[in-house]
């Protein structure tokens, strides 16, 4: 997968573990992963899902971890409700200092989204 990066219209690539971006590079083979630490937890899972006979596009995961980002959604989900109800209360014509107020609400509730990491499960 690859992200579009915004400051030069660059296509990254992403790590295919934590899906942290990978920084670019002029030669050599494209790299995969950020660490070797997630090469190895990648490794770990595909041979887990083997065992398990898991497709390509089914995942296990944590109860606990499914909740944390069922709350995650949750919040952002009110937060837009939120948003939607403010500007349409706001009118026509929102000021600067409303706006600006509905959006750092909206990215203060989408932040734990954007800076979730996979954890490796627990030994």
């Amino acid at each position: 997968m690859t992200e579009v990066d915004e400051s030069s219209s660059e296509e990254r690539s992403r790590c295919k573990w934590c899906r942290r971006v990978l920084p670019s590079q002029k030669m050599g083979r494209p790299r995969e992963f950020c660490s070797q630490a997630c090469r190895q937890w990648h490794w770990v899972g595909k041979q887990r899902a083997a065992e398990l006979q898991l497709s390509e596009s089914e995942l296990i995961i944590t109860k606990d971890e499914l909740d944390r980002l069922h709350d995650e959604l949750y919040v952002l989900a009110c937060a837009v409700n939120d948003a939607e109800r403010d500007l349409a209360a706001a009118g026509a014509k929102p000021s600067v200092r409303e706006l600006h107020s509905i959006v750092e609400w909206l990215l203060e509730a989408a932040r734990p989204l954007r800076d979730r990491e996979l954890q490796p499960p627990a030994r």
